[in-house]
């Protein structure tokens, strides 16, 4: 199959070239991110590889439809970026890869959880500072304070499995509860785990029904100094609303790896740029907030993984018109 890669990174490009091999694909590599305007970059292709920050809206995925296209894979879990009503009617198959690499989101939980327990930012910062004064450092141990997760998929499983270790309670919050899960928490109501946890850790899929599932009036039900842990999806949390509850003191702390306008500010180098996101800006300066840079899947496997099992979709559409991994 004739692929065009968009937004190849550089340490992605070992992984194409081994797995274009293995799946028997011709694969062109580009850097730009895939949006309306770069489409035209898919002429002459069957398929189209993109990454979750790439903008796959209508008018996109119209023009790659007209230039032949047939199908489109993403090389990370998310697919709100993608319009698959548009897909659906222009007849071009699309396909994700939903569990890359679950440890390392999980895993990315939990470390920023004790970042925030143990008040890392402000010490590292202190350090540097040659203050090595300890006033105000005081931190908490995990096996006094009760977890709540909110979704127990594959992501959700191992952070709870990996939280487990440090002796806390843990109560959780799922459409689909899971026996497995069970083992480990106890199942409540998402108005109960606001209510009784003092960390929340989000590990759900973005849809149009929990668009900023964190707002004014969740907030509010939570406990006075409640911790908020994002590295799910920006759009869950509403920025505004976390920011006042986080300086009324209603959210003790906050780390967010992921942010609702995110797009085209992580994953670039703004480092002489001024930023005009004033929300982003404000949660950046809080001394109880962890902002990071959509990085929480980044590792080593993770990275493999997307590019391995996005062209293994195209190979399984390619060799039998469908593939596991398929959403439209």
């Amino acid at each position: 199959m004739k692929i065009v890669a968009y937004c190849v990174r550089l340490d992605e490009m070992s992984s194409f070239e081994k797995f274009s091999k293995k799946y028997d694909h011709d694969v062109k590599i580009v850097k730009e991110s895939f949006s309306p305007a770069t489409a035209n970059l898919a002429e002459g292709y069957d398929a189209v590889c993109i990454l979750g920050n790439c903008t796959a809206n209508r008018e996109a995925i119209e023009m790659i439809s007209k230039l032949g296209v047939k199908y489109l894979a993403t090389r990370s879990a998310g697919f709100n970026n993608i319009d698959l009503e548009a897909a659906k009617e222009v007849g071009i198959e699309v396909s994700n890869v939903p569990a890359y690499s679950p440890n390392a989101v999980g895993e990315f939980a939990v470390a920023v959880t004790l970042c925030l327990a143990r008040n890392f930012k402000q010490a590292f910062k202190r350090v540097e500072l040659q203050d090595f004064s300890l006033g105000g450092l005081i931190g908490f141990e995990l096996r006094n304070k009760t977890i709540g997760f909110i979704g127990t998929g594959r992501v959700g499983q191992t952070a709870i499995k990996a939280f487990s270790g440090f002796g806390c309670k843990m109560i959780g919050y799922d459409l689909y509860p899971n026996d497995n899960v069970a083992k480990y928490l106890e199942y409540k109501t998402l108005a109960e785990v606001l209510a009784e946890a003092d960390i929340i850790s989000l590990h759900c899929p973005l849809t149009e029904d929990n668009l900023h599932l964190i707002n004014e009036e969740t907030i509010a039900k939570m406990k006075d100094g409640a911790i908020l842990i994002n590295t799910s999806r920006g759009q869950l949390v509403d920025s505004r609303a976390l920011i006042e509850g986080l300086k009324s003191g209603k959210i003790g702390g906050a780390a967010i790896d992921v942010y609702e306008n995110e797009y085209g500010i992580f994953h670039y180098n703004h480092e002489n740029d001024i930023i005009k996101d004033e929300n982003l800006l404000t949660l950046k300066s809080l001394p109880n907030v962890i902002v990071t840079s959509h990085y929480a899947f980044y590792t080593d496997e993770a990275v493999t993984n997307m590019v391995e099992y996005s062209l293994q979709n195209l190979y399984e559409f390619e060799k039998t018109n469908t593939c596991k991994n398929k959403l439209v």
